[in-house]
């Protein structure tokens, strides 16, 4: 009975070590089960039949009562997950996150598996309830989230409020949010350095833009001297903007670009651009300023109603024009109505131009002198991993592009790694993600530009990789200077080997683990 009952708990112990992984997955596909799912059948389906075959032996033991076999197996079992769990996180390219929402599922996993040991002791053959979700880990997974649901809607909830009273109790704070398909991080990042000038300025930190993120920042970061929040809002589906503008009630709008981006849950690029632009409707309510990204061709396009329209655009009101890029960085002239000024910049591309642009003409419009601009866009850095220059290995220049996920901005990344004349030009990417139909369009022409501007190019992903490779063989490039490799790991091997003083690489995007394959 004694070797029963422990082979029974180190059953429900590999189980917990296997749920790390999931939770992983689940916790990158934003804890929605659908998004989880269509990870678990391409990635599971090898793994799953391991697990039947550790589920059948464990339940002809204890059928036949060979308990002692039994738990010797258990211990295997949990042995090899639990080294598993502890390599998987360890070369993971976003490791499972420990928060109080993760901290939670985990406590219901144990409660949920000691539950069922009690009663796979008392009961007869109800441990077979232990065997099935201690293997079959993504069934635990999702049974846990089900189960934490109405506790999370509860959590949600009280801190959502909260949020909303802290906003309500600053009268005089100035909000401005700010949307797009690409460019809000960076943008953000520009606006609140230049308002900074002038203004006690708090924003949203690194990508915090879904309404659990904004409410976390409103409720750790403002303060009762904050003049301006600067608010980054996310999108997957219509209606997600609104619930943010719900929360943060923004004053003014900054809308950086409507692109083919998540089209996976949004269908069309007429639903990204509604999206999107109900920051603009909200605003629009309260009398407050929207500005939108001229050069952005899809709001171009749809654009149906007044806003302060910036880009390189000489018919705009807010532009720049004479733009150069050199190594260390940009120069531009900034033009707003009759006024006139040149901009210098660490920052490379002409999309962070354009965010620049957007930023310092708000910014302007909210009474930041010029001489303030000019000096705050001067001493802008590059937003981490966007386009940021930095030593690398064996003395080489790393550009670090590794959260871009825009199709114009990943191939104005590789516009920016051929203008490095001179030097041996290395990209390593796994291309774009979430662009639906146009998926293989975009990674195509992402291949296609790096062939144009690459002297080597290192391709992530055995599958993910082949639109990029299909470009590149329709071209003249030297095909031995391409690879193709499974993981990250991978490619900074081949990389070192090539590295040295006069080597320039580019890493463009960098998907976390539930997309590379």
């Amino acid at each position: 009975m004694v070797f029963f009952i422990l082979t029974l708990i180190f059953l429900a112990l590999s189980g917990i070590c296997s749920t790390v992984r999931q939770y992983q997955m689940l916790q990158q596909n934003s804890y929605y089960i659908s998004r989880y799912l269509k990870w678990v059948f391409p990635f599971y389906r090898t793994r799953l039949i391991f697990d039947i075959i550790f589920a059948a032996g464990a339940s002809a033991l204890l059928i036949f009562k060979l308990y002692i076999p039994s738990f010797i197996l258990a211990v295997i079992i949990f042995g090899f997950r639990l080294n598993t769990a502890i390599k998987t996180q360890k070369k993971s390219v976003k490791a499972l996150v420990m928060t109080a929402r993760v901290k939670r599922l985990f406590v219901t996993t144990v409660l949920l598996l000691s539950a069922l040991c009690v009663l796979g002791v008392f009961i007869k053959y109800s441990y077979f309830a232990v065997v099935v979700f201690a293997m079959a880990t993504p069934l635990l997974c999702i049974a846990c989230r089900i189960l934490n649901s109405p506790i999370e809607h509860l959590v949600n909830a009280y801190y959502i409020a909260d949020a909303k009273k802290i906003i309500k109790r600053h009268k005089n704070l100035k909000v401005i949010g700010i949307t797009g398909s690409y460019g809000k991080t960076t943008t953000k990042f520009i606006l609140t350095r230049i308002l900074s000038e002038k203004f006690n300025t708090v924003c949203t930190p690194h990508s915090f833009n879904t309404p659990m993120g904004v409410t976390r920042t409103i409720r750790s970061d403002l303060k009762p001297q904050t003049e301006v929040f600067v608010c980054e809002m996310g999108a997957k589906e219509v209606g997600n903007i609104n619930e943010v503008c719900v929360i943060a009630k923004p004053h003014h709008a900054l809308i950086t670009s409507v692109g083919p981006q998540h089209l996976e849950t949004f269908k069309t690029i007429e639903n990204v651009y509604k999206t999107k632009f109900e920051l603009a409707d909200f605003v629009d309510k309260n009398g407050g300023m929207v500005f939108a990204n001229g050069d952005s061709a899809e709001i171009s396009r749809q654009l149906d109603r007044d806003c302060k329209i910036y880009g390189t655009n000489k018919d705009f009101k807010y532009y720049a024009d004479n733009i150069s890029y050199g190594r260390f960085g940009s120069t531009f002239t900034m033009h707003i109505g009759d006024i006139s000024f040149d901009l210098n910049t660490k920052l490379l591309g002409l999309h962070s131009i354009i965010d620049i642009i957007g930023a310092a003409s708000l910014s302007y419009e909210l009474g930041v002198s010029v001489d303030d601009i000019k000096y705050a866009v001067a001493s802008l850095k590059p937003a981490e991993h966007r386009l940021e220059m930095k030593p690398f290995n064996k003395g080489s220049l790393l550009i670090d592009d590794a959260y871009n996920s825009n199709p114009e901005g990943c191939l104005e990344a590789v516009r920016v790694l051929g203008s490095f004349d001179g030097m041996k030009k290395v990209v390593v990417t796994p291309g774009l993600i979430e662009l639906g139909e146009k998926e293989y369009e975009c990674n195509f022409n992402l291949g296609l530009e790096a062939a144009k501007n690459a002297d080597i190019i290192i391709l992530v992903g055995l599958n993910r990789s082949k639109p990029m490779a299909d470009a590149v063989n329709t071209t003249d490039f030297n095909k031995e200077n391409m690879h193709i490799v499974a993981s990250f790991k991978e490619a900074m091997e081949i990389y070192n080997k090539i590295a040295d003083s006069n080597t320039v690489v580019l890493f463009e995007n960098d998907l976390p683990d539930n997309y590379l394959n």
